[in-house]
């Protein structure tokens, strides 16, 4: 069993309205059965979620807890809006729980890797329907035929017709969230697509036949996290191709990261 992570390169400076999914397939070597894990901002920036600080008017709890935090107002505002409720504030960091329901500082939003200065980057509003999006634009991209290897077709290998199969390539959009319990930040699985994001061993048996009775493996976020691995914050590779996790690929776009929320009555930490 091997995993291989291949980084895409050739892709441009991301702005609003361009299809991702036809930029990275005409660059990746893609075949059926790959994951292709692409960064959170690249899918932002495409999707017009990138404000100007300038743009936001603080209100008086923004206010408050810049000064408190020694945030920016505007900036604090902005992680407002994305935010249904402020979870923690103290010690310079603003823990919120965003609509979509991730839990995470500054409500995902980033400053960094932006081409202008004062403006800011927000989550996609519907990461699973983004995934989703981009999953089929880069399946379009292969001709239209369902389940067609795209790196042959790309560059024109000659062979046998590609039988019909249900499309087998995945897609995760990552971004880097904190764990309240450890050091240093992590890719995770905010959107997916076409990928079994939990594999769930609950009732199976382990190596020494002993039943499972809680172990469910987070595979988008293994898989999001094993992509950063081959790339830096300042490599400009914002998508990476994962070989290996067929098993787990699916020809349904499947739940998405969704399926990785914890519900609210099962956490014990609020």
């Amino acid at each position: 069993m091997e995993l291989r992570a291949i980084g895409v390169e050739g892709l441009p400076e991301i702005e609003e309205g361009m299809a991702l999914g036809e930029l990275i397939a005409a660059r990746a070597e893609l075949r059926n059965g790959d994951v292709l894990v692409i960064s959170q901002k690249i899918v932002s920036k495409a999707e017009g979620r990138v404000r100007r600080l300038s743009s936001a008017i603080p209100g008086a709890e923004a206010r408050k807890l810049a000064a408190v935090l020694g945030k920016d107002p505007a900036l604090v505002e902005l992680i407002l809006d994305e935010s249904k409720e402020v979870l923690r504030a103290e010690r310079g960091v603003l823990i919120t729980e965003t609509h979509h329901g991730f839990v995470c500082a500054n409500a995902g939003i980033d400053t960094s890797n932006l081409p202008e200065e004062g403006t800011a980057c927000l989550l996609p509003e519907d990461p699973d329907a983004s995934a989703r999006r981009i999953r089929a634009e880069i399946i379009g991209a292969g001709g239209g035929e369902p389940g067609v290897d795209l790196s042959r077709q790309k560059r024109g290998v000659s062979g046998e017709a590609h039988p019909r199969l249900p499309p087998t390539v995945a897609l995760v959009i990552a971004d880097s969230f904190g764990r309240a319990w450890r050091l240093g930040q992590s890719e995770v699985a905010i959107g997916c697509s076409g990928l079994q994001a939990l594999d769930d061993w609950r009732g199976r048996n382990d190596a020494h036949g002993r039943e499972l009775e809680a172990t469910q493996i987070a595979v988008a976020d293994e898989a999001a996290a094993a992509a950063d691995l081959i790339r830096a914050k300042d490599s400009r590779t914002p998508a990476v191709v994962l070989r290996g996790l067929d098993r787990f690929v699916t020809s349904e776009d499947g739940p998405g990261a969704a399926a990785l929320r914890r519900p609210a009555q099962e956490d014990l930490f609020r």
